[in-house]
């Protein structure tokens, strides 16, 4: 299929640079796909507009403040963006800036806090071997001179001059992010809707929500740059689902997938399930790679709902949601950007700090 198919025309002005003043204000746009109809709501409104029994599964991952800053021997500044461990805690896989001098057998470093250098490259990811300060690891350096990794879109349309750090602290991560895994290199952005008070009312009406982990890469926010989707890359995400969990997704009907990183661990269990490949470790967990390319006409076997934000032209996240809308057909790409029109007309925000999109 052409890429052109998957795009769409977005204001500049409709790109969220900011999360709604409360988490639950933020807007949502309910798709009843047996009616074919939209209706506009509010996301304090989620406990009233689910069907009976609807159990919830979400991406409990915590993001890590991946960029760290770095120095080379001359003085030449490294951006260091943290992707996922490699084969020892030491070791992780990076994007760096600017890549070729960082790749330099010198290295790079910041402070007391570690020393760097890259011992191989794959396309443009480096492995790097970091050696760090006694009693340090990477995930407590990153913890104390990282920053945030914020989509590049975010800080492109923000007013120049001002500081939003302390903001994106909190906003940038869900409520339930479990603080023992700091484990995603961007934030699961369906999730940043929930308040404890949502979370509240979603337990006393008997909705369960049921967490699972998967490690958020940057490929999510990646760009479809080839000619036919069929022939983009798809990144990889690692995932793990507690026993807990497990049984949670085999007997709970519906399901809804809180955000496209939960779906794809689900989707990715469930064809592993079906295909007999899912065994789980001695105490029930079960842990794989997830490299789904998920586009239509394709069908679906974890989730029943889904929850998701509205997201950016030629993405493969705009490919996945097409699919989920009409599950074996390729008429979902028209209808989504029937609803994606009928929502910047409304003003809808759009992209990780924006509004939701409630798929019934």
């Amino acid at each position: 299929m052409d890429v052109a198919l998957f795009d769409y025309d977005l204001p500049e002005d409709r790109i969220a640079s900011t999360p709604a003043a409360r988490r639950d204000a933020s807007r949502l746009l309910v798709v009843r796909r047996s009616a074919k109809e939209i209706s506009h709501h509010v996301f304090h409104e989620l406990p009233d507009l689910l069907p009976p029994g609807t159990a919830l599964f979400r991406n409990n991952a915590k993001v890590l403040r991946a960029r760290l800053p770095g120095l080379r021997p001359s003085g030449g500044r490294v951006e260091c963006l943290l992707l996922r461990p490699a084969e020892s805690p030491e070791v992780w896989w990076c994007l760096l800036k600017p890549g070729k001098k960082a790749a330099d057998p010198a290295g790079f470093g910041w402070e007391k806090f570690y020393h760097a250098q890259v011992v191989a490259q794959e396309g443009g990811e480096y492995r790097v071997r970091f050696t760090l300060s006694a009693g340090e690891t990477v995930l407590s350096v990153a913890e104390k001179i990282g920053a945030l990794p914020l989509p590049p879109y975010i800080e492109r349309s923000r007013p120049a001059g001002q500081d939003f750090a302390a903001l994106d602290r909190e906003r940038y991560q869900t409520v339930y992010a479990d603080p023992q895994r700091p484990v995603a290199a961007a934030a699961p952005t369906a999730g940043l809707h929930f308040s404890s008070e949502v979370l509240q009312k979603l337990a006393e009406k008997n909705f369960p929500a049921h967490d699972l982990t998967l490690h958020v890469g940057l490929g999510t926010f990646q760009p479809i740059k080839t000619a036919r989707i069929e022939e983009h890359p798809i990144h990889r995400e690692w995932y793990e689902i507690s026993s807990a969990t497990r049984d949670a997704l085999a007997t709970a009907r519906p399901r809804l997938a809180v955000g496209t990183t939960s779906l794809r661990a689900m989707e990715d269990y469930a064809r592993k399930l079906d295909a007999g490949n899912a065994t789980p470790d001695a105490q029930g967990k079960f842990s794989s790679e997830a490299a789904l390319y998920i586009y239509p006409p394709a069908r679906f076997l974890g989730a029943e709902l889904l929850l998701t934000n509205f997201h950016l032209p030629r993405s493969t996240l705009l490919c996945l949601v097409s699919a989920f809308l009409t599950p074996g057909s390729e008429e979902g790409i028209a209808w989504l950007k029937e609803i994606y029109a009928a929502a910047i007309a409304r003003e809808y925000r759009f992209y990780s700090y924006g509004d939701a999109m409630l798929i019934l």
